[in-house]
């Protein structure tokens, strides 16, 4: 099928994005590219940081998935939007908001810097604060997909740009490609926060099958410890780490484990997928700063996304990669 005239552009910044581990991590975040009445739209499971090197992206009618998205047609998942009837690729579970953000380009991101805000009362007052001027709003949390997409459209109006989800991350939108990837990065400047130091790899032996990860620092911050064993703070961590962080393995096989005072152990063999979140996970507790409550997503909303079908196709190609 022909792609628009600005589509290797588009891919570009689609790679810049997904090579950053501040803006993306593994198969996270997602971004579109709409051409009349069709918008090319990341596919599920795959990763941004390929952009340019392999076929990611789906055509879909824009259309039928802005109906999806209004629940006037299927069931929100776009799948028989896909223009090209051999495609075995789904596309992205975030294409009905995709579809009814009447904007050409739309990236989104699980953004470290918009993380650090919206996990807590306190950051998503400050982001609101930092983002004044811009055409900006703040969406509470919901299940990615249709979900998302209804208290999405239940903030915006048709100038807002600019997009902060809660536990999840950020959604920028633009007339053109640079003017995204421009508005992007002043946003990113507005809500940067410093990181602190977590240099640190424990002497002991770690527990058999396991080695000890980069981001062992964190079994030795007080604050951090309570924080990833106490709760799941955005999607893609229980995608793709379960259940906040366990402080001991079990049945589960757990692909990471936090051990007080030594070090969090990686399981071998554990997918890139999973080291990449391990990696957000800590970049993200980096730059929490001390006065701010971060909130979990809660014991319902991880179930929900353990026995979600959509999550677990995107886990199974996130394996294979």
């Amino acid at each position: 099928m022909k792609t628009p005239t600005d589509f290797d552009v588009f891919r570009t910044l689609s790679a810049q994005l997904g090579q950053n581990r501040l803006r993306v991590q593994g198969p996270g975040g997602n971004t579109s590219l709409k051409d009349g009445s069709v918008m090319w739209i990341k596919a599920s499971g795959t990763e941004l940081a390929q952009a340019e090197e392999a076929d990611i992206f789906l055509a879909v009618d824009r259309a039928a998935a802005l109906a999806e998205a209004h629940g006037k047609s299927g069931d929100g998942s776009c799948k028989a939007t896909v223009l090209d009837p051999s495609c075995t690729l789904r596309p992205s579970i975030e294409t009905t908001f995709h579809a009814a953000l009447d904007w050409p380009v739309v990236a989104h991101t699980h953004s470290i810097a918009t993380l650090a805000h919206a996990v807590s009362p306190e950051g998503l007052d400050a982001a609101r604060d930092k983002l004044s001027g811009l055409p900006c709003v703040c969406v509470p949390y919901a299940k990615p997909g249709l979900p998302l997409t209804r208290e999405i459209l239940a903030r915006i109006d048709p100038r807002t740009q600019v997009i902060i989800l809660a536990n999840h991350g950020l959604v920028v939108c633009g007339a053109d490609v640079q003017a995204t990837s421009d508005l992007m990065e002043d946003v990113e400047a507005r809500l940067a926060l410093p990181a602190h130091d977590t240099a640190h790899k424990p002497d002991s032996t770690p527990p058999t099958g396991f080695d000890w990860a980069d981001e062992s620092w964190i079994a030795r911050d007080a604050t951090a410890l309570r924080l990833v064993t106490g709760g799941s703070y955005y999607p893609d961590h229980v995608v793709f780490l379960g259940p906040a962080l366990p402080r001991s393995d079990h049945a589960g096989n757990p692909p990471a484990i936090v051990i007080e005072g030594e070090g969090v152990a990686l399981r071998d063999g554990a997918t890139p997928s999973q080291k990449a979140m391990l990696r957000c996970l800590s970049d993200l507790m980096a730059r929490l700063p001390d006065d701010w409550t971060p909130q979990p997503i809660g014991t319902a909303a991880e179930a929900e996304l353990l026995n979600w079908d959509a999550e677990k196709y995107r886990q199974a190609l996130a394996a294979r990669a």
